[in-house]
């Protein structure tokens, strides 16, 4: 597959990770690809893309909650939209995610998964995903 391949994901607060990990990892299956790699794109600039921790939704909480001290809501931003800080904490996380895949899968490490970082929700996200190889 080269042509990238996009879902849909609804988010239901204002700051959230979503495990994306079953979507792409059916998108790497039906893609075919036995060796090669998955890229995890999102074209929004108040979300992100990351991989990060599965097992325990507190890595999720502490991480949102260390990006709310690294981008306040109230330090005096000029953007008058009222999301400045949802800009930043994208920037800082990434708007995307390059994994390998192996014998027809995602090499994610045991406890690892793929997350949408939203950061000005609730909305619904459209996450593209590539899978290049052979």
């Amino acid at each position: 597959m080269v042509n990238p391949v996009e879902f849909e994901v609804r988010t239901r607060a204002r700051r959230q990770f979503v495990d994306i990990t079953p979507q792409v990892v059916e998108k790497v299956q039906a893609s075919g690809v036995r060796s090669g790699v998955c890229v995890v794109y999102i074209r929004h600039t108040t979300a992100g893309v990351t991989v990060n921790e599965n097992a325990d939704p507190t890595v999720a909480s502490d991480i949102l909650r260390r990006l709310e001290v690294l981008a306040p809501d109230d330090a005096g931003y000029a953007h008058l939209e009222g999301n400045s800080p949802a800009h930043v904490m994208a920037t800082l996380v990434g708007s995307s995610a390059t994994i390998p895949v192996v014998d027809g899968r995602l090499a994610l490490g045991r406890w690892q998964g793929v997350f949408l970082a939203e950061f000005d929700g609730p909305r619904t996200r459209k996450v593209s995903v590539t899978v290049v190889g052979t």
